[in-house]
């Protein structure tokens, strides 16, 4: 097994109640690497159609035809599932045969954003990207949809573009289960939008897209441009939805910037912003919808309980600036079929591809996301033992925690029971307000008071200080620092030269997380760590 974290409803408006959003997770993991298939391309928006297939579009490639022609714009039927890794796909069309190049050809490429079926009806959204200079992946003019009758062999569309002059033209579809089924609340289809472009618009010829917009049309009139109305904000407790764009307003927005300072990649980018194009699925196990957007180096997760919010960011995985390894990389356009949600709900399957940093995985490439809904009022475990509560647990019981990003080896190494692994963090400036911390959530209380932290080779080297560092205990979301005393002892064993380990003692307290927090720098404690251990001695 590979190594890994062993882990948002007929007048000009209609109005429906808002429900308020209450903390939904206590926890989240994602594999730090993915698994590959024998296909070629990016994108992938999927639908689950009523013959129980998903039809996955991608861009720029063959799709799963590695002996066919390269293309803009390919729709694939792909059978199987990621739990027992029996993915297998058949191309089905490509190119004009999927859609129309409204704008210049030499200028301009198909990409696919959204797909979903509808009463075994695929509809798939397009977009017109920019591939020439500077503007090669930076703004996104129009966009329009296409629908197939005979699952994904011919398409249909309208003859000019449904969305213009840079506005809506990222669309996703909101993936309500198989064939849309799971949408038992109205007789809508729902899709989000970003103005601009598909992601942070690298030279800033457009504006970045930093806000999610939605829309909805009745499911029997996707291409009527007409028949779309879209989310124009709430009055009091209701939803209020208009005929004209103009009168949109966002259901997200993120002015949060990654990276603020250039990764040591020359002639890379800075700065990026964190809305956009990914996917929007309905987790019906749960009854939570989930946004999975992306960064050049991040993977970014919001949850809502309704699919106009109020959306929050729950998550967010941090793989390291270039260059990547085999051992952790990331992707982009991350996508989360409803076809690979466990039974319980708290196992998704995310697609991306990669192309950059060292490493290429530029396929339909999947890896699974952990999902540890938060329960309130559980019964603290107590218990007194001389055992590390954290040793060995899965990640639905206990997730590790990152403030940073890892510069090598892997978070599982702080509960693997052993000292004869390293996990090291990037030393980069650090974003505004960040600070580093190793750490773990549970899924439920437990009583500690003591941590105890084997530090790696930087502590040696560079004779790390424990001044600014500090342990915090997480109750109820809040973490609140705790008054320890620090002991640090050398350690010794055959997989290692002598290190130190720190025993942090503290008053016993409750809580459903734990952290040691430290500030970026060469002689931060933090910069290394073999293992992190907890009791309730």
């Amino acid at each position: 097994m590979r190594l890994f974290w062993i882990f948002i409803f007929i007048c000009l408006y209609s109005c429906i109640p808002v429900r308020e959003q209450q903390r939904f997770f206590a926890a989240a993991a994602v594999e730090p690497v993915g698994t590959d298939t024998q296909s070629d391309g990016d994108l992938w928006p999927a639908a689950w159609s009523d013959d129980d297939q998903l039809y996955a579009a991608n861009g720029d490639g063959k799709g799963f035809d590695l002996n066919g022609e390269w293309d803009d714009i390919v729709v694939n039927r792909v059978s199987g599932m990621i739990a027992d890794n029996s993915l297998s796909g058949v191309r089905l069309a490509s190119g004009n045969q999927v859609a129309d190049l409204f704008l210049d050809t030499a200028q301009y490429n198909r990409k696919p954003t959204g797909m979903i079926s509808v009463k075994g009806i695929l509809y798939l959204a397009v977009q017109h990207l920019n591939k020439k200079g500077k503007r090669t992946f930076n703004e996104v003019p129009v966009a329009s949809i296409y629908a197939s009758a005979d699952k994904g062999r011919t398409w249909k569309g309208p003859d000019q573009p449904m969305f213009i002059d840079y506005v809506f033209t990222t669309i996703m579809f909101l993936d309500y289960g198989k064939d849309n089924r799971d949408n038992v609340f109205d007789h809508y289809v729902y899709a989000y939008g970003l103005d601009s472009n598909w992601r942070d618009s690298y030279n800033d010829i457009v504006p970045d897209p930093q806000r999610l917009y939605l829309a909805r049309v009745p499911a029997d009139k996707i291409l009527d441009r007409s028949a779309w109305e879209f989310f124009s904000g709430t009055r009091g407790r209701y939803v209020q939805w208009s005929p004209d764009i103009s009168d949109k307003k966002p259901v997200l927005e993120d002015l949060r910037r990654r990276y603020p300072a250039n990764s040591g990649q020359p002639g890379l980018s800075k700065d990026f912003s964190v809305i956009s194009q990914g996917s929007v699925v309905y987790n019906k196990p749960l009854q939570r919808y989930i946004y999975t957007s992306w960064t050049e180096f991040t993977f970014e997760f919001y949850e809502a309980p309704s699919p106009w919010g109020p959306w929050k960011l729950f998550f967010s995985y941090d793989f390291g600036p270039y260059p990547w390894t085999e051992k952790q990389y990331g992707g982009y356009a991350v996508v989360a079929p409803s076809k690979f949600i466990s039974e319980d709900g708290q196992m998704m399957g995310l697609v991306s591809s990669t192309f950059s940093g060292g490493v290429k995985h530029y396929n339909f490439a999947y890896r699974k996301l952990w999902l540890v809904p938060y329960v309130k009022n559980l019964k603290t475990r107590a218990d007194r033992s001389d055992s590390n509560i954290a040793a060995n647990r899965p990640p639905d019981i206990v997730t590790p925690l990152l403030g940073g990003s890892l510069r090598r080896g892997h978070l599982s190494f702080l509960n693997d029971a052993g000292l004869e692994q390293e996990a090291g963090l990037n030393r980069l400036l650090p974003e505004k307000g960040q600070e580093y911390y190793w750490g773990y959530s549970f899924s439920r209380p437990y009583c500690m008071n003591e941590l105890v932290y084997y530090s790696g080779t930087a502590d040696t080297a560079v004779k790390a200080t424990t001044d600014g560092v500090r342990v915090q205990v997480r109750k109820n979301f809040r973490w609140k620092n705790v008054k320890t005393k620090i002991k640090r002892i050398s350690y010794q064993n055959e997989h290692s030269s002598s290190r130190n380990k720190y025993i942090i003692t503290f008053k016993r307290i409750s809580g459903d997380g734990i952290r040691i927090v430290g500030k970026p720098g060469k002689s931060s404690l933090l910069a290394t760590i073999r293992e992190l251990a907890v009791f309730n001695r």
